[in-house]
Parts: structure tokens; C-alpha cells; sequence
């Protein structure tokens, strides 16, 4: 009998925010979203130099959770959610930890897209959802093996997750989604017909 195995997992963490360490207000957390947006001069004009759609605070604040108190909670929250998925890939980190390397703010509006990239500098990479209206855009998360697939066949439509070249998943809000930072992922066109979608984004890296 011939043995087929699968190889080389690409791990994805799926959890509401809620399961580890105290609740975060997703209310207050909206809240502070658009109004750190609304002040930040700084990083409104890096969007409109650099043509980002909408709003993020990626090249302007760094500082966010010694700023605001709600950022101070939330990293507390996802250093446990990151420790837990570090567990489950069985990273052996010796005497150094996971660590809060960036976190940021995306505001995406109706039409916005964020094109597909990776976080060549960290170990593990994320997002908690602050606003998902209808029409918002899932995750889109490409398989790291695609460029070297010159002459492979297209898979059929309901071909298993685990050998489908790209994945969609649809976070509702609360949720937070982990993967290794290698992992090309981008955000398609927000099609919500008004309403923004927000998310957080963070990076961790090792030591």
C-alpha cells in the first residue's frame, strides 16, 4: 500500500481575542482607532505621499501601547495568544522570548486594498479585527511553495485546504489571526459599500 504523507505544515491561528487575559471594550478599542487616525498628521501625510489607501499608523507610531492604555492591554492579551501559538510550532526559543517588535493601526476604506507581502524581520505576525462590515475583505494567504509551481497543474475546486494554492479566511471582529511572518498574505478589495474595516496589526520577533 502506498504511503502519502503531508510535509512542511503552514500553521494558521484562528481564536477570538477574548481567550486569553482580561476583555478588551471592542467599543473603546474602535474608538481609540479613529481617533489616534483623526490626530495623526504625521501618518496621514505618509498615506497620501505613498498612496496608501485609507489610513495606518505603520510609519508614523510606534509607541501605541505607551501611549494609550488600551494598546498596553491589548499587547498584554496577545502575548498570550502568541505564546500559545509559538507553543503549538514547537519553536525552541532557549533563554530568549517572543516579543512585541510593531504594532499598528489599518483604517481600509470602501475600494482599498493592501497589496501581497510578507515581515521578512519577525518570527510571527498577526491581526485582531476591530470593524468588519458586511462587504469587508477576508485574508487572503498564498502558499509559500507557488513560485516554484512553473508546471503544476490548477488544483480542483474542492481540493483540501492543506493543497489549495491560496486560502480565503473571513475574521469577524474580536478575532485574531497568527501565522509565521514568511507567509505572503494581502488584503483584497474592501467592498463594503460606506462603512471602513479596522484592524491592528503586530509584529513579534525573537530575543
Amino acid at each position: 500500500m502506498p504511503q502519502i504523507r503531508s510535509l512542511f505544515a503552514t500553521r494558521l491561528y484562528h481564536a477570538k481575542l477574548a481567550e486569553h487575559g482580561a476583555p478588551i471594550d471592542p467599543d473603546d478599542l474602535h474608538d481609540a482607532c479613529l481617533v489616534i487616525a483623526g490626530d495623526d498628521e504625521a501618518g496621514q501625510t505618509w498615506c497620501e505621499e505613498n498612496g496608501y489607501p485609507g489610513y495606518t499608523s505603520y510609519a508614523s507610531l510606534t509607541d501605541l501601547p505607551w501611549r494609550f492604555p488600551i494598546f498596553a492591554d491589548l499587547v498584554k492579551v496577545l502575548d498570550a495568544h502568541v505564546a500559545a501559538f509559538a507553543a503549538d510550532l514547537q519553536f525552541d526559543l532557549g533563554n530568549k522570548a517572543l516579543q512585541l517588535e510593531d504594532i499598528w493601526i489599518n483604517i481600509l476604506p470602501p475600494g482599498g486594498i493592501h497589496t501581497g507581502h510578507i515581515h521578512p524581520h519577525s518570527v510571527i505576525s498577526g491581526t485582531t479585527y476591530v470593524a468588519m462590515p458586511d462587504g469587508a475583505s477576508a485574508l487572503k494567504l498564498e502558499d509559500p511553495r507557488l513560485p516554484m509551481m512553473m508546471a503544476a497543474p490548477p488544483r480542483v475546486k474542492d481540493a483540501r485546504d492543506d493543497l489549495r494554492q491560496f486560502i480565503y479566511v473571513a475574521p469577524k471582529v474580536g478575532d485574531v489571526l497568527l501565522w509565521e511572518s514568511w507567509l505572503r498574505h494581502e488584503v483584497p478589495m474592501h467592498m463594503a459599500e460606506d462603512d471602513e474595516r479596522i484592524s491592528v496589526s503586530f509584529n513579534y520577533s525573537w530575543g
